[in-house]
């Protein structure tokens, strides 16, 4: 139920849907007042919600920084959570990953430099539908044609949300008392939440924000009045995990 409600909010939540909304009220309603306030109202929508500088600056506010490859110890393992690849495209002969490849690619980066011996991924499916297979094998496919050995990958392939990444890595680490120390990859703007769900459920890993959305600040006028459509997505992506976030806390998930 939680999921089902979870994915409803994502919809309710989208400033796209409060934009439709209000130029549907200004189309239909008899009152002129409210017509002229519904369409001022969609216009500052409009506005903020498409200015890249805004968008940027809450990113930096709510991302946590990087982290230098100097600064990462030597771990047993690393947690690399799904979320990255469609599993309702055909054909199903290859994986196709979407935005947030930087986790995986990351991934690879700290095990190519020994940073992280083997390699956990944590996902199912995070579909209503039923899926043919898992986020966790698919990433599995990738790490496999990069030249990591089978044996130094571990799936935990029922999760459907962050809670239950942690809450089922945490189980399977129990089965493997030879894992001790655990770099926690995810993207930067959800490691937040990540953290405090891995750390509620036991489960003490130093984070590795990737997958960055927002960039250095930029003066420029492309960056600082230009509309952009990829704002206007990106703040449906940040106002979405806000949402999980303040969730999850108020039900003691992280």
């Amino acid at each position: 139920m939680f999921f089902i409600l979870s994915k409803i909010l994502y919809y309710v939540a989208l400033p796209v849907v409060w934009l439709v909304v209000l130029l549907l009220f200004a189309l239909f309603t008899k009152r002129g007042r409210y017509r002229r306030l519904a369409v001022r109202l969609a216009a500052i929508v409009v506005l903020f919600f498409t200015n890249p500088f805004i968008i940027n600056e809450a990113f930096l506010l709510w991302e946590l920084p990087p982290k230098r490859l100097t600064e990462i110890p030597v771990s047993d393992a690393g947690i690399l959570l799904t979320g990255i690849t469609s599993l309702e495209k055909s054909p199903h002969d290859r994986v196709y990953i979407e935005r947030g490849a930087d986790r995986v690619l990351h991934t690879l980066w700290l095990y190519k430099t020994k940073k992280i011996k083997k390699i956990i991924i944590s996902g199912g499916t995070g579909s209503i539908k039923t899926i043919y297979t898992t986020e966790a094998a698919e990433l599995k496919k990738i790490l496999l044609l990069a030249g990591v050995p089978a044996t130094d990958i571990l799936l935990e392939d029922k999760s459907q949300n962050t809670r239950e990444n942690a809450l089922f890595t945490s189980r399977l680490l129990q089965q493997r008392p030879d894992i001790h120390s655990l770099i926690l990859i995810t993207s930067a703007f959800h490691m937040r939440r990540a953290e405090g769900c891995f750390k509620e459920a036991g489960v003490n890993a130093i984070s590795f924000p990737a997958d960055f959305y927002s960039k250095d600040r930029s003066f420029f006028p492309n960056s600082l009045i230009i509309p952009s459509a990829e704002a206007f997505a990106n703040w449906h992506l940040l106002i979405h995990e806000l949402l999980g976030f303040i969730t999850y806390t108020i039900l003691g998930y992280c």
